[in-house]
């Protein structure tokens, strides 16, 4: 399997696309958006030269990984020859859905089709399709290039062999795969987002302030960043989307969004992408947060 398609240049998609490319795969980085597309490329440029002056690889691996990777404006194209097709767009259950019926409809009979969704259900998304055997989660996590974990995701119908498939496939890129089943959150995000969530709601308790809260949690728990900072990274909409689905999966209280979070949203404070969260961003990239905290 040595052709895959990712879907999605945002932050995950290029990770995704320039995690695989390295490690010798052909990558059809697909996006209705050409601009977008543009983007992704110079952010994978950007983040070779950085792996390249850390001394990881030289100029000629950089080349070879941009070499693997072509893009497309149409997923028809650009899935045609997809051996596995990731999709990797925002946390929208309809968006993907959408995207789930079309792969199932341009893609080979035989491929894979993996989802890089935090918290939809793989059940759900392998019923849009024909092949819901073939359908499965690859939940890599940011930054791609340098973090290990992939959670695979089984859904209710996901086969053995596409399973066993897509750990090796992980293996090959040098990550460790740990596969869970189809339940609201996974692992990850179940244990994650409820963290960050009580760390909102300390907050808006008057316990502690932002710093000191993440100060406790680096100093005391040895995480690279504090809970606070994490949910500007990964941006607040998001982190309100998954306590969404945790409290309507689950239907416990202990996963309701905080209300500072649901008016922070309300209010367009998402973080790094808005400028503004529990921290101001104005002046600072993901790419210096990354290089602050993981590099």
């Amino acid at each position: 399997m040595k052709n895959i398609a990712v879907i999605g240049s945002g932050t995950m998609g290029n990770g995704i696309a320039h995690t695989f490319a390295q490690f010798g795969y052909k990558v059809a980085l697909v996006d209705i958006s050409e601009n977008a597309l543009k983007t992704a490329i110079a952010t994978i440029n950007k983040n070779l030269d950085r792996i390249i002056r850390k001394g990881k690889i030289s100029e000629e691996d950089k080349k070879n990984t941009l070499d693997n990777i072509s893009v497309y404006t149409s997923i028809k194209k650009g899935v045609e020859n997809a051996d596995l097709a990731i999709e990797a767009v925002s946390e929208n259950e309809k968006v993907k859905f959408d995207i789930f019926s079309e792969l199932d409809k341009f893609c080979k009979e035989d491929t894979i089709l993996a989802s890089n969704t935090s918290s939809i259900s793989i059940t759900k998304l392998g019923a849009v399709t024909n092949r819901p055997k073939q359908v499965i989660g690859m939940h890599f996590m940011n930054p791609v290039p340098i973090m290990k974990l992939v959670e695979i995701i089984r859904g209710y119908k996901t086969s053995d062999e596409v399973t066993t498939k897509v750990m090796e496939i992980a293996k090959s890129l040098s990550k460790v795969p740990v596969e869970v089943n189809d339940y609201p959150g996974f692992i990850a995000n179940r244990i994650l987002m409820p963290m960050i969530n009580e760390a909102i709601i300390s907050l808006n308790e008057g316990i502690a302030g932002v710093k000191e809260i993440d100060t406790v949690l680096k100093l005391g728990m040895a995480h690279p960043m504090g809970p606070l900072q994490l949910a500007d990274f990964i941006g607040l909409d998001v982190c309100l989307s998954i306590m969404e689905v945790l409290y309507n999966g689950l239907g416990n209280t202990k996963y309701a969004p905080s209300p500072l979070l649901v008016n922070m949203v309300s209010a367009g404070s998402l973080g790094v992408k808005s400028g503004e969260g529990f921290y101001s961003w104005k002046h600072r990239t993901k790419e210096l947060i990354v290089a602050d905290s993981f590099l």
